[in-house]
Formats: structure tokens, C-alpha cells, sequence
């Protein structure tokens, strides 16, 4: 390939079928991108396909009581409706970014669109505990397919630096915003339907992106040799993901000296160490260590994977703080998010647009991480007593500007710079991070949590006043765990994230500046 070909690379199409190394990039000199002029409707289009992935994560903690009720399963299985779709969603993430990379990224986008649909109408029809779980699973195994083609379509359809940032802001408004957004969504479909709508929601979402896609996407074919997927690389990373995900999803039931939970976490980190010496020494890996090994990629994912962690401790402490303690419906839970949502969104689409082009992520992802960590310090201030307008309003919009902050740079510095044949695999690697964050967080923190409340109840009538007391108590402690993980992100963001302005790299993805 010459110096020529790359030159031209950034002027392609935004969905090339890239086969691996330079035969992605590689087309015809003089070809548009054809996906330039519609690309706003084609952010909206990838926005809803996002939003769609992104609350389905928690959409059904709402109606999971309802479900419960209605088909009669344990409280020991509960869990597994929601760890279900987490497991096969972080497992193979980085294999369904790469198959975008092999096959074409609208293709790719159409099949985990229709599986997607498919799952969820299989889900709300459930009659039992099994198929719903069976749906679950599927549900991840599509959006692992969605995820990565989403991001990768964005990388390589905006390709004016101001242009975007502004849109993968929005972007990262929406990946930040989906999770309240979900619990807003749930509760309402819970309360004036059934929970079953929570599943069959997905379809319109789903049914109205795909018919987006097929109307304003390209699917362009390269010249060149298809390579062979890298099976052994495959395995071994599909595997270390999932039993990383199972042994912290096993924590929330087991103490961490358990064998069910120490010793996944040793298989996963064997299966891990496994992958990346197989990915050095494959001909054509599935996640090629020039991915990896960027020291701004790796500041970017560690932002990210602490992101996730502490959007998960927000969403879920703070819904059980207004529905216990201040008696909030599910739907007042949901909308006491929106000043959140707001914020969040406010920030990540006009700080990005803004200070990303001309000062790159540096100044803004550490900055956020400390904002966010204020907010949270702020919580720790609740007690039985606190109200939502005195002491969870303020709290919640200082939050949502420093995860705004944070997050939509940090996703642009994940994919900033790659070839145009790793897009989909390092976009994977971006919501793959955000995925074992979340999975990370919801054991780590419920374990902290439950170990507050013990020790405030140790030795105490348990009392409904003392009760009440040490669960808020139990909340506030790990609102301040999240604190100090947000302080220690924005050190490592600060020491890893280069400064400067993104730079244009001509064997990167069109644009150089990615998310």
C-alpha cells in the first residue's frame, strides 16, 4: 500500500468491509464519502441503536419484581435476568467488533438490530425463568454485535474535527444518559403496561434504526484476501471476559474468599495473560497489541472502565435511596435523574465540541473525575432525614457535568488514531471497558455496601429507625468509595492521556480523531 493510498484513506466511505491491515483502507483514491451528507441523520439513526443498547442494561431492574411475581422464580435467580445479558455482552465484545471489521459495519449493525428485536419479542413472551434468561443471553449476544458497529460507524462518518466532537458528545451523552434513561423508560412501561413491555419496547428501537440503516448506510467491499479469524485468540479472550464477569456477578452471593468467586477471577486472569500471548505471536490477531499498547488508549480505557463503576453506584444506591427512604413510584425515581441526564448530556456536547479539537482530552477527563467525585462526596452528606430537593438535586446535576466531562473524551481518546481496520475492534475494546466496569462495580460496591450495614447493625436492636438509618449509612459509605476510585481516575487519566490536540494521523481511520 503506499503513502498515496493512506493519504486518501480519510476521504472513504464510512462503511468499508474491511478484511484486516491495509486491504480496509485501501480503495479507490478519488471515492467520496458518501455517507458525508446525510451523516447527522445518520447519527441519529446510530444514536437510537446506542440508546437502545445502553438502557437495556437496566431497564428490567424495575419491572424485575413484576417479572418475578408473574413467573414465580427465586430470589437466588433474580440476579441471573440481569448478569444474563452482562455476561454474553462483555464476553464477546471484542469478537463482535472485529467481525464489523471483517464483514462491513452495516451489516454487521443490521444483524445485531434483528437479532436484537428477535430476543427481546422471545423475552416478553416468556412464559418461565429459563427462556427469559435464554432471551437475556441473546440480547447481549446481539448488542455485542451492535455496540462496536455503532461506534465504528461514527468514526468513520464524521470526518471534521469539530464535526466530531460535537457528535460523538452527543454520543457520549447518550452512553452516559442511557442508564437513568432505562429506569425512567422501565418504570413507566412497568407501571401503565406490564414488564413484559420492557422487552418489547427494544423492537420499535429496533425496527426504527434498522429502517435508518438500510435507507442512509453503505456497505462497501475492499479488494483484497478475507484473513481468517483468529480462533484460539477468540476463545481465550471470550472465555477470561466471561469468567471475570461470572466471578464478580458470584461476589454479590459469595464472600471473595469463596472458591465460586476467587477462582474464576484466577481463570479469567490465566485466560487473559493466555490471549495476550497469543495476540503476539498470530498472524492476524483479533485484537492487535498496536491497539493495546497506546499509551493514550490505555489511559482512555482505565477512564472508562471507572466510569462505568461509578455510574453504576449513582443509578443503583441513589434509586434504593429515593424508593425506600424517600418513597418515591418508579417513575419519580426515573424523572429525579433527568436534572442528571441534563447535565450530563449538556456537558458532553459542548465541552467536547469545544475543548477536544483545541486542547484534546487531557484538561477535560481528569477535571471530570474530580467534578464527579465532589458530587459524590456531596452524597455522603445523606441521612434518614435529607430530602430530595436540600440534599439529592445538587448532588446529582455536579455529578452529571463531571461524568459528561469525563466520559465522551475519554471514548474519543479510546479510538483516536487507529487504522481504519481496527475502528470496530478498538471501539469494542472502548464498551468492553464500560461493560466489566459496570459488571466490576456492581460486586465490588454491593459487597462494600453489605459490609457497612452490617457493622452498623452489629451489636444494635435492629429497630426500624436503626434499620433505616444504617442503609442510608450503608449508601453513603460507598458513595464515598466511589469518590476516592473517581480521584485515583483522574490521576491515572492525568499521567496516562497525552496533551495537545488530537493529531491527524493519515494511517488512521478517516479523521484521525475517533471515539
Amino acid at each position: 500500500m503506499t503513502s498515496a493510498d493512506l493519504q486518501h484513506t480519510p476521504r472513504h466511505s464510512a462503511d468499508h468491509t474491511g478484511y484486516h491491515g491495509a486491504h480496509a483502507a485501501h480503495g479507490s483514491d478519488h471515492e467520496p464519502n458518501v455517507h458525508h451528507g446525510q451523516r447527522w441523520l445518520i447519527l441519529g439513526v446510530l444514536g437510537l441503536a446506542q440508546l437502545m443498547v445502553v438502557l437495556d442494561a437496566t431497564i428490567v431492574n424495575i419491572a424485575l419484581p413484576s417479572a418475578q411475581a408473574d413467573l414465580g422464580f427465586s430470589n437466588e435467580s433474580r440476579q441471573w435476568i440481569v448478569t444474563a445479558y452482562a455476561l454474553a455482552f462483555g464476553a464477546l465484545l471484542p469478537l463482535g467488533g472485529r467481525i464489523g471489521d471483517l464483514v462491513g459495519r452495516k451489516t454487521t449493525l443490521l444483524i445485531g438490530l434483528t437479532g436484537f428485536a428477535v430476543a427481546s419479542a422471545v423475552g416478553g413472551a416468556a412464559g418461565g425463568f429459563g427462556l427469559l434468561v435464554t432471551a437475556r443471553a441473546a440480547q447481549g449476544v446481539f448488542g455485542a454485535l451492535l455496540a462496536p458497529a455503532v461506534l465504528s460507524l461514527l468514526t468513520t462518518t464524521f470526518t471534521d474535527a469539530k464535526e466530531r466532537a460535537k457528535a460523538f458528545g452527543i454520543y457520549g451523552a447518550i452512553a452516559g444518559a442511557g442508564g437513568a434513561i432505562g429506569l425512567l423508560l422501565g418504570g413507566m412501561l412497568t407501571e401503565y403496561l406490564n414488564w413484559r413491555w420492557c422487552m418489547y419496547v427494544n423492537i420499535v428501537f429496533a425496527v426504527a434504526a434498522g429502517i435508518g440503516a438500510t435507507m442512509l448506510l453503505h456497505n462497501q467491499h475492499a479488494d483484497g484476501p478475507r484473513h481468517r479469524l483468529d480462533i484460539p485468540g477468540t476463545l481465550t479472550v471470550s472465555g477470561g471476559l466471561f469468567s471475570l464477569v461470572y466471578g464478580f456477578a458470584e461476589a454479590e452471593t459469595h464472600d471473595f474468599d469463596d472458591v465460586h468467586v476467587w477462582g474464576w477471577l484466577v481463570a479469567a486472569a490465566v485466560l487473559l495473560v493466555a490471549f495476550v500471548v497469543i495476540e503476539t505471536r498470530v498472524a492476524h490477531p483479533l485484537v492487535p497489541m498496536r491497539v493495546l499498547v497506546d499509551r493514550n488508549r490505555g489511559g482512555a480505557l482505565l477512564s472508562v472502565l471507572t466510569v462505568g463503576v461509578g455510574m453504576f453506584a449513582v443509578f443503583l444506591f441513589l434509586t434504593y435511596y429515593l424508593q425506600q427512604n424517600l418513597d418515591f413510584t418508579p417513575i419519580g425515581s426515573g424523572v429525579a435523574f433527568l436534572p442528571m441526564i441534563g447535565a450530563l448530556a449538556a456537558t458532553a456536547t459542548t465541552a467536547t465540541s469545544l475543548v477536544v479539537p483545541r486542547l484534546g482530552p487531557r484538561p477535560l477527563v481528569p477535571t471530570g473525575f474530580l467534578v464527579a467525585a465532589a458530587g459524590l462526596l456531596w452524597l455522603t452528606r445523606l441521612d434518614v432525614d435529607s430530602t430530595y430537593r436540600s440534599s439529592v438535586l445538587g448532588p446529582l446535576i455536579v455529578v452529571g457535568v463531571g461524568i459528561g466531562l469525563a466520559m465522551a473524551p475519554a471514548m474519543t481518546a479510546g479510538t483516536a488514531g487507529v487504522h481504519a481496520s481496527d475502528a470496530g475492534v478498538a471501539s469494542a475494546l472502548v464498551n468492553t471497558a464500560q461493560q466489566v466496569g459496570g459488571s466490576v462495580g456492581t460486586a465490588v460496591l454491593s459487597t462494600i455496601a453489605a459490609g457497612a450495614l452490617a457493622d452498623n447493625l452489629a451489636g444494635r436492636a435492629p429497630t426500624p429507625d436503626v434499620v433505616a438509618a444504617a442503609t442510608v449509612d450503608s449508601y453513603t459509605t460507598t458513595f464515598g468509595w466511589v469518590a476516592g476510585f473517581f480521584v485515583v481516575g483522574a490521576v491515572v487519566s492525568g499521567v496516562l492521556l497525552r496533551s495537545g490536540p488530537p493529531s491527524t494521523d493519515p494511517h488512521a481511520a478517516p479523521g484521525g480523531v475517533h471515539m
